[in-house]
């Protein structure tokens, strides 16, 4: 099979096209999916990099999400058959990263596609949107509670916004950089005083002041680094802040823990560390159940090219500038 291949950590060129990698075997419980669309996220750039996220790594294939067809299932699949239409956040849990035409995975972390998604939009749902859902079910708020979410207008901050709204919260302040990533939110379904340009000064007194001078019941980080901070500070006494980055700052630490703030860590991969399989595709099934029922969940997606190099180091140069553009970028694999 073709696959993309990173010969070792640092810059983009160090991906290349492999047009004799061998189709990955299954065993008893996995599928072995021919893969149709792939999505790109900021952790497979970390991989690229050798930061910390390498530990996650198991194969010089990246990615980490896709959408395909069932092409073969092991004797004790009971879930899935040829010819299925699936999608999953395969994470570290297949045979190799998505960046290939074919991938082998336990049929415990699949999920059947909506009738409404193509290929490409159902790759763009599950790893962003499995931490929209872990969010929105961890975080103990209510409909009256006040909400801050900074980095709203990446693939993970549309999903939580959307799920949010489709919920009935109503009193979120979100953080954008560009008139892109703003018009992406409102059209998700924010006002614009909600959204508030993080590149001004006194950035702090401004996201108070949309909130009626007050503090804010809970904020979602999905920047980290003095983003971090900005949650901390803005946050109630005992209020909570949703860490999905690990990367907050330990001025903010100090002051998370001064405010005696409940601080949850939001991580996928928590479950497969913890051999809890079986989340994973429960969790897509409750996703798909809520992208029917509510179509505006549907992503926004920029398809960045068909499988090979060049459409791969694109998509890592887009994701490292912040120029997704609120968009969730895809990759085509076809046949």
């Amino acid at each position: 099979m073709k696959a993309i291949l990173l010969t070792d950590f640092g810059p983009t060129t160090n991906f290349v096209l492999d047009e004799n990698v061998p189709i990955p075997a299954i065993g008893d419980n996995d599928i072995l999916v021919q893969i149709k669309a792939a999505g790109f996220n900021p952790i497979d750039y970390q991989m690229r990099q050798g930061k910390t996220e390498r530990k996650r790594m198991h194969s010089h294939i990246l990615g980490r999400e896709f959408s395909g067809v069932v092409v073969k299932t092991g004797k004790s699949v009971t879930l899935f058959k040829a010819g299925d239409s699936v999608f999953a956040a395969s994470g570290s849990m297949g045979s190799n990263g998505t960046y290939a035409q074919y991938i082998s995975v336990p049929e415990d972390i699949v999920a059947l596609i909506p009738a409404h998604l193509t290929f490409d939009e159902a790759a763009a749902v599950s790893q962003g949107y499995l931490t929209a859902l872990q969010v929105l079910n961890r975080l103990p708020v209510k409909k009256e509670d006040s909400i801050f979410i900074t980095g709203a207008a990446g693939s993970v901050g549309l999903a939580l916004v959307k799920m949010f709204l489709a919920q009935g919260y109503e009193k979120l302040i979100v953080t954008a950089g560009n008139t892109e990533s703003i018009w992406q939110l409102v059209s998700a379904g924010l006002a614009p005083h909600q959204i508030v340009n993080y590149r001004q000064d006194g950035l702090v007194a401004k996201i108070q002041s949309i909130n009626n001078g007050a503090l804010f019941n809970h904020s979602v980080d999905l920047v980290g680094g003095t983003m971090s901070e900005i949650c901390a500070q803005v946050i109630v006494t005992n209020g909570s802040y949703a860490d999905v980055t690990a990367l907050t700052t330990p001025q903010a630490r100090e002051e998370l823990f001064n405010k005696g703030a409940l601080v949850l860590n939001i991580s996928n991969y928590a479950y497969s560390l913890a051999g809890d399989k079986k989340w994973y595709g429960e969790n897509l099934r409750k996703i798909a159940s809520l992208v029917t029922e509510h179509p505006a969940l549907t992503p926004d997606i920029n398809i960045v090219g068909d499988l090979g190099a060049e459409t791969v180091i694109t998509a890592h140069n887009l994701m490292e500038s912040n120029q997704t553009k609120g968009k969730k970028l895809v990759m085509r694999v076809g046949d």
